[in-house]
């Protein structure tokens, strides 16, 4: 054989050594995911953001050729996901699927989201559907890691196969893997969702700030994931920069909360804070209301509080045991009932979750539900209660800069 062959097939046309391919690996890899989250997911699934047509298209080109991903579908089963969540309607919720499977199998469970045509018709509306989607990246969908592969081979001889075999994976692995599985399953939470989604860390590196999810869950619409002082979304810091040269416009990012002092009776203001802000509510009276009153009840008792009361018991109570089994939810209601204040605080937060969750036509009737809420957990004698109630009360928007 001759010996430019053995060098064509053993380094392609361009011959690199191990750093420039394992560069090139994480450049071409860490481009895959922005396309993903910036493009598939904060622009075409939840309209947070706009980019410059020449730009949206090659992330859509990019997708097409390392993921063979279709637009519409992959918009279709994400809205599904945040409509459906944690039911057994959801196309990957650990909670019914089982971790192993999501994390394992999440390519299965995408596959078998994409067969179900009612849902991409339905799910998927407003995702592109110019000539090139309809006859090239929708119809040829696996052409496009084809091509790359024989471009990577062509360029890089064996070692590009390699490459192009972990690219295949990388998809796979991290977005319906972990960020599917794991960010439904472990982690922190900033926000108590009506769902399990969590956040994986605080700096949302790795992949494209997809790990801060309990916040996208919180605010979907938000093109901005990281909503705490010390988290940072690098898949933000993209966004800035591609906005700062005009190839990006951000449309939506979650708004700021403020509180007003000295207000006596909730207003509009204070319901239109609390609609967008009702996950921040809801865990401000867990950590503000509950939480001391559980401390104080291990006190009174002379025990320590994971004792007095399991930790996944205590989470239990954030969602009346929505994620308990029935053995465990019926431990938690009989646990509840024989301590009267703690029945009580539970109560307190069922209702008001019930008013802020409500999609009343008439908007005075929430705000009246509201208004009576407060009243009553006034008149309730529990000072931590009474100091939420002042606190809510208060609750504005703000305008922020993004």
């Amino acid at each position: 054989m001759p010996a430019s062959l053995i060098d064509f097939l053993a380094g392609g046309l361009l011959q690199w050594s191990f750093w420039p391919l394992a560069a090139y690996f994480l450049v071409a890899t860490q481009l895959t995911i922005l396309s993903v989250t910036l493009y598939l997911h904060r622009s075409q699934a939840h309209r947070g953001v706009d980019f410059h047509p020449v730009l949206a298209h090659f992330f859509r080109f990019w997708t097409w050729l390392t993921t063979s991903m279709i637009t519409r579908e992959w918009v279709a089963i994400h809205r599904k996901h945040h409509a459906k969540c944690e039911t057994e309607e959801d196309p990957h919720s650990p909670m019914h699927k089982g971790i192993k499977t999501v994390f394992w199998q999440g390519v299965e469970l995408y596959r078998e989201a994409r067969g179900m045509r009612a849902d991409i018709e339905q799910y998927g509306k407003g995702a592109p559907a110019d000539w090139i989607e309809r006859h090239l990246y929708t119809p040829y969908a696996t052409l496009g890691p084809t091509l790359l592969l024989f471009v990577s081979f062509a360029l890089f001889g064996f070692a590009g196969i390699a490459i192009w075999a972990i690219q295949m994976a990388w998809i796979p692995f991290w977005a319906a893997g972990v960020v599917n599985g794991l960010g439904h399953w472990w982690g922190y939470r900033n926000f108590e969702t009506t769902d399990t989604a969590t956040n994986l860390t605080p700096w949302g590196l790795w992949i494209g700030g997809e790990e801060l999810h309990n916040n996208h869950h919180a605010f979907p619409s938000s093109a901005k994931f990281a909503l705490r002082k010390w988290e940072f979304d690098i898949g933000w810091a993209v966004i800035k920069g591609l906005e700062a040269v005009r190839l990006a416009k951000v449309l939506r990012v979650a708004p700021a909360l403020d509180v007003r002092p000295n207000i006596h009776v909730p207003d509009t203001d204070t319901m239109r804070a609390l609609l967008a802000h009702r996950f921040q509510a809801m865990t401000d009276y867990q950590r503000n209301v509950l939480m001391p009153a559980l401390r104080e009840e291990a006190e009174a008792a002379g025990a320590k509080l994971r004792s007095l009361l399991p930790r996944r018991l205590r989470k239990g109570l954030v969602d009346d045991g929505r994620w308990l089994n029935p053995e465990a939810r019926e431990q938690m209601q009989q646990w509840i009932s024989q301590r009267p204040r703690i029945h009580t605080l539970v109560e307190y937060r069922r209702r008001l979750a019930a008013v802020l969750e409500a999609r009343s036509a008439n908007a005075s009737d929430a705000l009246q539900g509201l208004q009576a809420w407060c009243r009553e957990a006034e008149a309730s004698g529990i000072r931590a209660l009474q100091d939420y109630s002042a606190r809510l009360k208060g609750y504005s928007l703000q305008s922020v800069r993004a």
